[in-house]
């Protein structure tokens, strides 16, 4: 097991990452206090994993309320969440009930998010079992749900007490779920880790095989990436947006095409490629970059070519994304390869000519 810290003072909390890390009574001790907690999953987590995660709280002595959602982004809505909170009423769950994400990104959001507002705040742990969820959404602390009009507009930030991340349940992941983290991993290393870039170049083929030590090593790199970030800037006012490579586009893209038909990190992969052929039109990057980055997110089978949604669909859904500042977009685009700026004073026609470029193969 490698353990990292999310240094943010008195509110840092660890991220443990491991094998079989579910049933390790002691790492989720310290941080159960009282004798009750509350799950929430979903319809395709918890028959796989639920029961074991009750064992092991059981071998402590605290019993949980089981809060089980349906499946997929197209539910990460006020309906939705409001079945959280329905629970937490029903059950008298109280301010001092640990609220425990089992499950991919749409639940670790939702979770944090009613954790972060049922009676104005109760503690939260994060047990993400997806590969994104695991490298990026499970560290950092954003939390929300999706508005019709925009993706994660609607939300908080709060700090998990904990992440868990059991690299044995990534052996029950679908390949399109598996490639979609990878589009997450792909992105520190084209913001701000050069040889990382280079060690996925080389070993993106054991990461599709599933590959433990890979995996692992992956994931632990992605998270330390993320942690720095996060302690540096926690609220995105200044270096935490770089994260968002490729998400400008992405969301645009799950956005227009109805959310659940692309998976997010699909959307963040063609998004990413978008941002790249744009960073090119403004001298940053050559074509040879391009190339570069295009060819690893095929190798990791993720779709480089956009939807055509209309140049017209994109810039109104980019025209609500969180970076806009005094009604003007923001991208985050590449200076060079492994290093990303955000940028305000994209020329209009630069825009329409990557998008454009990208929606066609």
């Amino acid at each position: 097991m490698q353990t990292l810290t999310v240094g943010l003072g008195e509110r840092s909390y660890p991220i443990h990452i491991g094998s079989g890390l579910l049933d390790q009574v002691k790492l989720l001790q310290a941080h159960v206090p009282r004798k009750r907690v509350a799950i929430v999953s979903n319809t395709t987590v918890a028959p796989l994993y639920l029961e074991k995660l009750q064992h092991t709280l059981q071998a402590i002595d605290v019993t949980s309320v089981a809060i089980i959602l349906p499946d997929g982004e197209e539910y990460k809505n006020f309906e939705t969440l409001s079945l959280i909170y329905d629970a937490l009423l029903k059950n008298r769950c109280e301010r001092s009930t640990p609220l425990i994400a089992l499950g991919g990104g749409v639940i670790g959001d939702m979770t944090g998010y009613a954790a972060a507002t049922y009676l104005r705040g109760v503690p939260f742990i994060q047990i993400p079992t997806t590969l994104l969820a695991q490298v990026d959404s499970s560290v950092g602390g954003k939390t929300g749900i999706n508005h019709p009009l925009g993706k994660n507009m609607i939300g908080a930030f709060y700090q998990p007490q904990l992440v868990l991340a059991d690299t044995d349940t990534l052996n029950t992941l679908p390949e399109n779920e598996l490639s979609a983290g990878l589009a997450e991993v792909i992105k520190y290393g084209l913001i701000r880790d050069l040889p990382f870039l280079a060690w996925l170049e080389q070993n993106i083929d054991k990461l599709m095989m599933r590959d433990t030590a890979a995996l692992q090593y992956a994931i632990a790199r992605s998270c330390q990436n993320k942690a720095e970030v996060v302690a540096a800037d926690e609220r995105e006012s200044g270096e935490r947006a770089l994260l968002n490579l490729g998400h400008t586009f992405g969301h645009a893209i799950e956005s227009g095409m109805g959310y659940g038909n692309w998976l997010h990190g699909e959307g963040v992969a063609a998004g990413t490629v978008m941002a790249a052929d744009l960073s090119q039109r403004l001298g940053w990057i050559s074509a040879q970059d391009v190339v570069r980055i295009r060819k690893l997110f095929e190798r990791a089978r993720l779709p480089t070519v956009a939807p055509d949604l209309g140049v017209d669909k994109y810039l109104e859904f980019m025209g609500l994304d969180k970076k806009v500042e005094g009604g003007k977009m923001r991208f985050v685009l590449l200076k060079q390869v492994g290093h990303a700026v955000v940028y305000g004073d994209v020329p209009p026609s630069l825009l329409k000519q990557s998008i454009e470029a990208c929606v066609h193969d």
